[in-house]
């Protein structure tokens, strides 16, 4: 998932909620592949499998206000 901030992008993995940040949305996308790589490169295997959901749906959804 990719969201528009302040200053920015934010690219967030919510199967490991990890998360990264770009100037753009190419940026945020390649910095969060850079981030998850080095997560699965450093992080014990108890914590990936800690942060590991197979459950997640993302999804978008309407709501009418007023």
């Amino acid at each position: 998932m990719i969201g528009r901030e302040e200053d920015g992008y934010v690219a967030w993995c919510p199967a490991l909620d990890i998360a990264s940040q770009g100037d753009t949305v190419k940026d945020a996308k390649a910095n969060l592949a850079e981030t998850l790589a080095l997560f699965f490169q450093c992080a014990p295997e108890e914590e990936i499998a800690r942060r590991m959901k197979e459950d997640v749906i993302v999804t978008q959804i309407e709501v009418v206000v007023g």
